[in-house]
């Protein structure tokens, strides 16, 4: 059976999977898999369903992994088609999905079509798909892994088809992410009235401390693979309706971009010491929550990076710099398991209104994975 990747990506894109929905999306792609002889396993958490499809059983076992919840589309009447009604406009498909990242999947499966059909190969062939990689992740791939850990399930390589290219097909591989590190800070002072300060103190003047202190700590230079880490403060709230009240207490959130130098427990370290020094010396209290959606990691470069490098530039003629920019993805999870990469459409318009993909980048990623197979399994 051959699989299009167009009338795929159009297929998957109907189904309006907003996280954590799956609207039908993870059945369809089971059932063209299961047209191709993979043996599809549905791996569901609460309420949210994931999919592990092999075929064959000996190694070495490649996997494509990806997701095929998408974020909301917003005010429908913006866009120039209905976002789950997918549409093809000036050589371009149109709908929510189309660039991140159902198209990749439809391609991958194209791919494993064609490659299917020409030739026998030793080894196996997986998908890992989650329903979970645009909200918390909690119940997505983090959970795959775990389960295929359980199961003793070998994956010798992974290709995540994020769509990693910022401009144009073939710039750029993802070889590694940054750690992220999320911190709610509360500071206890205490409430009075503002004629009589001596009475109170106030929070907001030990959380200025903090801030700017915290905000001006250089913690690296970069690396060789990494960019500097980097601090943002992203919400600053004293939740007083009084202009007469020193407040009892103020909040801010700040997150941390970071590279390989450092852990999320180092970094809890290095911020706790500040946290403590300014309030003590404040006679303030403070409460910190820390979220740690990822730490860093860097995949290094082997003979099949290379390889899937060497592809790239063959077929869109642009040599794609292996790189560890932008926010992070499953590759977190699944680097775990595996030597993983990411690479897929050019990333312009996901999340945006009229999401879409050039028809011309569908058939050319259809052949880099293609390609890739058939190299992977000389």
């Amino acid at each position: 059976m051959s699989i299009n990747e167009l009338k795929l990506a159009k297929e998957l894109i109907r189904k309006p999977s907003i996280t954590p929905k799956d609207a039908g999306a993870i059945n369809l792609l089971a059932k063209n898999l299961k047209s191709l002889g993979f043996k599809c396993q549905k791996i569901n958490y609460k309420n949210i369903k994931n999919l592990y499809a092999k075929l064959g059983k000996s190694s070495p076992n490649f996997c494509f992994a990806g997701h095929t919840d998408v974020v909301p589309p917003g005010n429908i009447n913006d866009w120039s088609v209905n976002p789950f009604k997918p549409n093809v406009k000036n050589k371009k498909l149109i709908g929510r999905g189309a660039n991140d990242m159902k198209s990749s999947i439809a391609c991958f499966v194209a791919a494993v079509s064609r490659f299917k059909k020409k030739k026998k190969f030793k080894g196996s062939i997986s998908l890992l798909i989650t329903g979970d990689e645009e909200g918390i992740a909690i119940n997505g791939t983090k959970r795959v892994v775990k389960y295929l850990k359980k199961r003793r399930e070998k994956i010798n390589f992974c290709l995540i088809g994020e769509p990693t290219n910022p401009n144009k097909l073939g710039e750029m591989i993802k070889i590694g992410r940054r750690g992220s590190i999320t911190g709610r800070l509360s500071v206890i002072g205490t409430q009075g009235h503002v004629a009589y300060p001596l009475r109170a103190n106030n929070p907001s003047s030990a959380m200025i401390k903090i801030l700017k202190k915290i905000k001006e700590i250089k913690l690296d230079r970069g690396t060789k693979n990494f960019q500097p880490s980097n601090l943002e403060i992203t919400k600053i709230n004293i939740d007083n309706h009084a202009d007469n009240v020193i407040p009892g207490s103020a909040e801010a959130v700040f997150n941390i971009r970071f590279n390989n130098k450092h852990s999320s427990t180092s970094l809890k370290k290095k911020l706790n010491a500040v946290f403590n020094s300014i309030t003590k010396k404040s006679k303030c209290k403070f409460n910190i929550k820390y979220e740690v959606s990822g730490e860093a990691f860097l995949t290094k470069p082997n003979k099949t990076t290379y390889m899937i490098q060497n592809i790239i530039k063959k077929i869109t003629r642009i040599k794609p710099k292996l790189s560890t920019t932008g926010g992070t993805s499953d590759a977190r999870f699944i680097r775990k398991i595996a030597p993983c990469l990411e690479f897929g459409l050019i990333g312009k318009t996901m999340h945006k209104i009229d999401e879409s993909v050039s028809l011309s980048d569908l058939k050319k990623l259809t052949n880099i994975y293609h390609n890739i197979l058939e190299n992977y399994f000389k």
